[in-house]
């Protein structure tokens, strides 16, 4: 496929582009953006878009997808808990933090694992249900966008790894699927993960919570 023929099929699946799509997207970018401020919002209103995209997800057979915004919605509600807890002193109980090595640990083996379970069952989906799902690369950005959801909910730093592995790895998939706008929206997306990365390492070291990662790495 050359540069012109690309070129082309963007513009057509722009024109395809539906409203719910566009709705999903700009609550989408919300959600993002309130998430590197630390902003409560990021919650309710990613679940407007995280809901949507159950349904554009399964549409596409993008069955990993689907599920990947299913436990970002069951995640957000979670999140929320979290993030809106208070000591007796009315401080909020969870901060941003960096992981240490235990931690890290425990992220790449729930990722492997996730990894393994969604490439499995989408490989078994796509020789008998679903021909057009792509299992390694569905596998991929879902695993990593669990990982990053769960430890966006725990406020730390390293989620924002994730969420970069993430939006790279959709942008070429969305695309080859037709949801050409869906493709661009996680290309913001990834801007806007590198920034939230800068910003949360910014936080963690602000508040001191950047010192145990250091220490436990030295």
């Amino acid at each position: 496929m050359n540069i012109d023929e690309i070129y082309r099929q963007f513009i057509h699946g722009m024109k395809q582009t539906t409203m719910l799509e566009y709705i999903a997207v700009t609550f989408g970018i919300l959600s993002v953006w309130f998430s590197r401020l630390e902003n409560i919002l990021v919650y309710p209103v990613g679940l407007v878009s995280t809901i949507i995209y159950v349904y554009l997800s399964i549409r596409g057979s993008l069955l990993g997808e689907a599920s990947v915004n299913l436990f970002y919605t069951i995640m957000s509600i979670y999140g929320w808990y979290l993030w809106t807890r208070k000591d007796r002193l009315r401080h909020p109980v969870l901060h941003i933090s960096f992981s240490g090595k235990k931690e890290w640990t425990a992220h790449l083996v729930f990722f492997m694992v996730i990894y393994v379970a969604i490439l499995v069952s989408l490989a078994f989906m796509k020789r008998y249900f679903t021909p057009g799902a792509i299992p390694w690369a569905d596998a991929f950005a879902s695993a990593t966008a669990y990982t990053g959801m769960w430890l966006m909910a725990k406020k730390k730093v390293e989620s924002w790894w994730w969420w970069i592995a993430t939006d790279a790895a959709s942008v070429p998939l969305y695309y080859v699927k037709g949801l050409v706008f869906t493709s661009v929206y996680y290309v913001v997306l990834l801007v806007l993960a590198v920034f939230g990365l800068v910003e949360w390492q910014r936080r963690a070291r602000a508040t001191g919570n950047g010192a145990t990662f250091a220490v436990e790495n030295t």
